[in-house]
């Protein structure tokens, strides 16, 4: 078992450093890295990994961000490895998030492309599917609300319907994914590892040709990614993030790791145990606080955490992140037994004693 990661994406740190979009890299024959930006978000972009099939085509993991400048990058980046968005005849998503599903409608459109996902993450794209934007501005201001916001910061912080409506207009998967399956990928064997906690259905890929394990957002190789509760999600998702990483660190050591931010990396066991060692450090920070302020909800204990910037600069979508992940937190804490919550439509926190 390695004892440290390492940096193998090093033209991706480079770039990530210069604070520059990295090129599009070729990893192994027949598979090249395509980096696809996210407007106005720090992760800057996501990697979509394109696999040339046996027999003709391409087969894509992830699509990226739903914009213009989006979808240059990833036609240009499929031209410049000779092939053509018509050629792509699958995508394999992740998870449901707007920056690896976002463009998946327009590759579809463009090629009568298949995509596949976890029931769990199609399931919540189908309900979005038959929302509008005023619906989901209502559920989730609803969520902040009994998470401890005030009406109007909530509302605030939650934004306007059209902020939201991209999220309803989602592609709708085709095909499921469980742990376990094969992808139909002819000429690789990608192997769908169910790894539930940024969402209920987030998958990794083992591909057991080669000995590389395409980790998604489970496992990257600089920041912990956002563990949160969301309106009618898992109840106690940390727990599922914490199992998940336990399960990927048993794991026999991949060959490289191809995560869908940042940079490329070895060391899978010792990264998992890291964000592990950093998740029990953060509720070890809650619990104290929990102790200081009894009777707190999770928005007022998010004030009482350390984060990467002054919690007083915190707003809009940045704060409903914290937020549901300090909620996270707590629930955890909770069903350790460590903390008990009110029960109420807007719970408190109170810790037990020792």
């Amino acid at each position: 078992m390695s004892t440290s990661s390492e940096i193998t994406g090093s033209i991706q740190h480079a770039a990530w450093q210069a604070r520059e979009l990295p090129a599009v890299e070729q990893l192994r024959p027949d598979l090249w890295s395509i980096p696809v930006p996210i407007p106005h978000n720090p992760l800057r972009y996501v990697s979509v990994y394109a696999f040339a099939l046996e027999g003709g085509g391409i087969g894509l993991v992830d699509c990226g961000w739903e914009s213009d400048a989006g979808w240059e990058a990833l036609t240009g980046g499929l031209a410049g490895i000779g092939a053509d968005v018509g050629d792509v005849a699958g995508v394999l998503v992740t998870h449901m998030h707007y920056d690896h599903l976002g463009l998946a409608a327009r590759v579809r459109e463009a090629s009568g492309a298949w995509i596949a996902m976890h029931p769990a993450d199609g399931d919540v794209v189908r309900q979005w599917s038959q929302r509008s934007g005023d619906q989901a501005v209502e559920r989730n201001v609803a969520f902040m609300i009994g998470l401890g916001a005030d009406p109007a910061t909530a509302a605030a912080d939650v934004g306007d319907p059209e902020r939201w409506t991209r999220f309803t207009q989602m592609a709708v998967p085709d095909r499921e994914l469980v742990d376990g399956d094969l992808a139909a990928f002819p000429g690789w064997s990608l192997r769908a590892v169910h790894t539930p906690g940024h969402t209920a259905g987030h998958l990794c890929f083992a591909e057991e040709r080669t000995g590389l394990f395409l980790s998604g957002d489970h496992v990257l190789p600089r920041i912990s990614p956002n563990i949160s509760t969301e309106s009618g999600g898992a109840p106690d998702p940390l727990r599922d993030y914490l199992s998940s990483l336990a399960a990927v660190g048993d794991r026999p050591e991949p060959t490289e790791v191809l995560p869908a931010h940042e940079w490329r990396f070895t060391g899978l066991a010792a990264r998992a145990a890291e964000l592990q060692a950093h998740h029990e450090t953060r509720l070890a920070e809650l619990l104290a606080a929990v102790r200081a302020h009894p009777g707190s909800t999770p928005w007022e204990l998010a004030a009482h955490l350390t984060w990467s910037r002054p919690w007083s600069s915190y707003e809009r979508s940045m704060r409903v992140f914290a937020v549901t992940e300090t909620d996270a937190h707590v629930r955890l804490l909770a069903s350790r037994g460590d903390v008990v919550g009110t029960g109420d439509a807007v719970q408190t926190w109170t810790a037990v004693a020792p």
